[in-house]
């Protein structure tokens, strides 16, 4: 009876979800409500973000019922709706179904994962290769299982979110240099001292575009005995003699000790991997949290992935296309005279300055039915925001002229080109 009556009073005493506390204490929700920002974007007509997509990830896709000149896809070689990859991912659920309800450390390990591991492994030319269920994950895994409190990580200022959370979870001491500032870089490593030393940089910046300087971080890393991984999302499939990315786009595949990757750009599904030498690839499998307690990728994304790796190789001419694509646009926006940053690859950005004249860009290009990525702090700097653009190997020539003439009209109207 009394225990009966201790649940009845919990459930008294419960407040709803937006419920007023019984007690003086702070309210955990306060910042929820407090937060208006968003909402005031969405009053003004601006909000550029959550728009339902109803079609492939083709370069013309149906946005809330209206067509649309895909530029913030990272679709990179096209592959998304590739018939071989649709094709593989259909009899994936056929022969194992729809998921493997459980952790690769457990009942999770499926055939095909062991297929795409070692894939990977003679893709990238390491000895071994592991896959996990998001690219978000693969960071959080390599990081916090290699890196521990008495080692350092080095990063770039502007690696990609998620490196920035693995270090936290690692509980090693953090240090950041200045984008591309190898000074920096070599003055945190000779400060380091005889410690254990990671340093993490991005192949290819997500917003910026631009390829990190990977000869010279090497030479630094080797002087001081850091270990150096490259996070790869936006060089694989694009980069390099044969798409391998930016590591081999400088040679470097015997120099970079880990090499890091997600699935979900040129690969044309979702997840992430890690290459590197076995002993590494075998204490990550055995004390990766993320990986050991999440589950493992469904049968669909890996064979997607498979297929995708085959693709690469049997059609160099998509990355061609790319390359071809990504010119022509760069040559036009610098004759336009818009400001593309340090861009050097199909992710171009087009720099805006302020917030509000990124979000009214975005809103006039969203009208004329082109879609792009307006780039707001704290993914960039402030008085730095950005529209982001990116390219696929299936744009025609027809729809980026089309592209272009929508964007200087824009431009002009915003003062933002002359």
């Amino acid at each position: 009876m009394e225990m009966v009556q201790e649940k009845q009073l919990a459930v008294t005493a419960a407040p709803g979800p937006l419920g007023a506390l019984e007690s003086n204490a702070p309210d955990i929700f306060k910042k929820c409500r407090e937060y208006t920002l968003a909402k005031q974007v969405m009053a003004a007509g601006l909000y550029p973000y959550f728009h339902v997509v109803e079609s492939e990830q083709n370069p013309e896709v149906i946005v809330e019922g209206r067509k649309m000149i895909m530029l913030g896809s990272n679709n990179y070689l096209g592959l998304t709706n590739h018939p071989q990859v649709k094709e593989a991912a259909i009899e994936a659920v056929r022969k194992y179904g729809s998921g493997c309800a459980g952790s690769r450390f457990l009942n999770g390990t499926l055939d095909i994962h062991v297929k795409l591991e070692e894939k990977l492994a003679s893709f990238f030319r390491k000895e071994a290769a592991l896959t996990f269920s998001s690219g978000y994950q693969t960071n959080l895994g390599i990081i916090s299982a290699l890196a521990g409190k008495h080692d350092v990580v080095v990063i770039d200022k502007l690696d990609h979110a998620s490196i920035i959370d693995a270090c936290r979870l690692s509980y090693a001491e953090v240090k950041k240099f200045k984008h591309d500032d190898m000074g920096k870089l070599e003055q945190i490593l000779k400060e380091s001292g005889n410690r254990g030393k990671l340093v993490v940089v991005d192949g290819v910046y997500s917003m910026e575009g631009d390829i990190a300087p990977l000869p010279e971080i090497v030479k630094v890393c080797r002087k001081y005995g850091a270990r150096l991984m490259v996070d790869d999302a936006h060089g694989i499939g694009v980069l390099g003699k044969t798409g391998r990315g930016t590591v081999e786009h400088f040679g470097l595949e015997q120099e970079v000790d880990i090499i890091m990757g997600t699935y979900s750009k040129s690969l044309a599904s979702i997840g992430g991997f890690v290459a590197a030498n076995e002993e590494v690839i075998h204490y990550i499998k055995h004390t990766s949290r993320p990986l050991i307690f999440s589950a493992s990728p469904p049968p669909a994304s890996v064979a997607s992935v498979i297929a995708a790796l085959e693709i690469v190789d049997q059609e160099p001419e998509r990355r061609e296309r790319l390359w071809h694509n990504t010119n022509k646009m760069m040559k036009a926006f610098q004759q336009l005279g818009f400001d593309t940053g340090a861009a050097e690859t199909p992710i171009i950005p087009l720099v805006m300055g302020e917030m509000e004249c990124a979000f009214m860009m975005w809103k006039i290009l969203y009208d004329a039915g082109v879609f792009v990525n307006p780039v707001i702090p704290p993914a960039t700097t402030p008085g730095r925001c950005l529209i982001r653009t990116s390219y696929m190997a299936t744009h025609t020539d027809e729809m980026l002229d089309r592209v272009l003439g929508v964007l200087e009209k824009a431009g002009r109207e915003l003062g933002v080109i002359s």
